[in-house]
């Protein structure tokens, strides 16, 4: 039995993850840290502690299987994407908090490009939005408040990268700075045509950086590492991905109209729409869904900021629940939502409405609505925010859905599960494994140690899977969504 070591690097905790070549997860350890908030809008990570736990996962996943870990034929890496880490050259030890991709201080200068119109150019080089979500303004941010820090990295005494580059540089100890193109790709200085960095993006951003991580293919070698000498033989890393594509790879959607939903806090939707590049005029971004034997596949991508903390609300906020798992029984017990709509949109609504100061809302409250009324609005609202953005894809991409694919917590939920499949008259096709960003990871890795011979092979494995067949008549689909949109617009007004 081939056994792989992985890490899933995430915005909450890093996870160490024993998997075997036919995609069984066998053990995995779980390290979460701390979050750090020092202004409203600002959100924090400690680089160092991320690095000392992914030690720490390694180590205590090794205590636990001892000759596994000894026998694994490779190392692979994904993780949280957008979070941009600054650190010393000889030591690789960070000089200041990772920024998170959450963290909101670059807004001011993202208006800036936006009112003098260069927020055109970013897009089509980059396929992305002009927004803070993306590392760029954050490193503007940092030139005018932190000079010291932007000095260093003018002279090149100080390095950049995501957390993939960042991590690989502390575990090889300083002989490999890189990333691969999933992660680059969602920098704002990364252009999706030429598949390169472009000085000229870093400009509009007003930035001077001497050096920038080398790019490589996530089927790649990034060194190796024993990590501080807790392996007795250092592993090749092998297979680096950001974790959303890391979750489209693992699902195997290889082919254009092929999606996946991974249903988080909030919810990654991708689509790929093959190996030219398309824009979507309705704020879905266009991103690298991974290169492969040089040759890129793109994808959509639609990020809705608030679904599944929409159960996390009923619980902790409202008390209408004491375990997200009553959600299930509740909404089935009632034959329908009895005319309510829960609109998610507690931290504004993202595509396809980009509506950045939309507040959440429930309509339709009547003296004989109950709370499992509410309950069940809450989870079709879930499936209403992602079947929006399903369909503004399909139709900006000109493309047919051919499969749809979903992972992620919330698909334990089978009354949500089900929704999803009826309202987009579509098979929903449920992985039973929750860990898919660190299990596309290892796919990439086996790609690049020959372990696999190419994708044909991957579809092959025998991954277990819950299948969901839409019942619901098109003529209520229908009805249901004129609510729903309704709804909507009283949101956006």
């Amino acid at each position: 039995m081939t056994l792989i070591l992985a890490i899933d690097q995430s915005t909450s905790a890093t996870k160490a993850m024993l998997f075997n070549e036919n995609a069984h997860l066998l053990d995995h350890v779980n390290v979460p840290h701390q979050q750090y908030f020092p202004k409203s809008g600002w959100v924090e990570h400690d680089a160092e502690e991320i690095y000392q736990n992914v030690l720490t996962a390694v180590r205590s996943l090794k205590e636990k299987n001892p000759s596994g870990l000894y026998q694994a034929a490779w190392f692979s890496l994904t993780n949280q994407r957008e979070t941009i880490v600054i650190f010393d050259r000889e030591n690789g030890k960070p000089l200041n908090h990772a920024i998170v991709w959450q963290d909101r201080r670059g807004e001011e200068f993202c208006s800036s490009l936006r009112k003098a119109a260069l927020s055109q150019i970013v897009q089509k080089k980059t396929g992305l939005l002009v927004d803070t979500y993306f590392p760029a303004s954050k490193l503007t941010w940092i030139k005018n408040n932190l000079p010291d820090l932007n000095e260093r990295l003018v002279q090149g005494t100080a390095l950049i990268g995501t957390i993939d580059t960042y991590l690989i540089y502390r575990l090889t100890h300083g002989k490999v700075y890189a990333t691969d193109h999933t992660n680059a790709s969602r920098t704002l200085f990364y252009d999706i045509d030429t598949l390169q960095w472009d000085r000229s993006l870093l400009s509009v951003f007003e930035l001077s950086i001497a050096e920038l991580p080398e790019i490589r293919e996530s089927a790649s070698c990034f060194g190796e590492t024993d990590f501080e000498g807790i392996l007795e033989k250092p592993l090749m890393i092998v297979g680096v991905m950001g974790d959303s594509q890391a979750a489209l790879f693992a699902e195997r959607c290889f082919q254009p109209g092929m999606a996946k939903v991974t249903f988080g806090t909030g919810s990654s939707i991708l689509l790929n729409i093959g190996h030219e590049k398309k824009y979507s005029e309705n704020g879905i971004v266009t991103a690298i869904g991974w290169v492969l034997n040089r040759e890129p596949t793109y994808a959509f991508e639609g990020i809705t900021n608030f679904t599944g903390a929409v159960i996390a609300w009923l619980k902790d906020q409202l008390g209408l629940i004491h375990d997200p798992a009553e959600t299930e029984s509740l909404a089935a017990s009632v034959p329908d939502h009895g005319g309510v709509y829960f609109v998610p949109s507690f931290v504004g609504m993202g595509a396809p409405y980009w509506k950045a100061d939309a507040q959440g809302a429930i309509f339709g409250l009547t003296p004989g609505v109950k709370k499992e009324h509410i309950v069940r609005a809450a989870l079709e609202g879930i499936g209403f925010t992602v079947t929006d953005v399903l369909r503004i894809m399909g139709k900006d991409a000109d493309m047919p859905l051919l499969q749809l694919c979903a992972d992620g917590g919330a698909v334990r939920n089978q009354f949500l599960m089900q929704f999803v499949a009826d309202i987009n008259q579509r098979e929903l096709i449920v992985s039973t494994l929750p860990e898919l960003s660190a299990l596309g990871a290892v796919f990439s890795g086996g790609l690049a140690c020959g372990y696999y011979t190419d994708l044909q092979s991957l579809q092959q494995i025998d991954m277990s899977v819950r299948r969901y067949l839409p019942a619901m008549p098109a003529e209520k689909v229908n009805d249901l969504f004129a609510g729903w949109n309704q709804s909507v617009q009283k949101i956006l007004l």
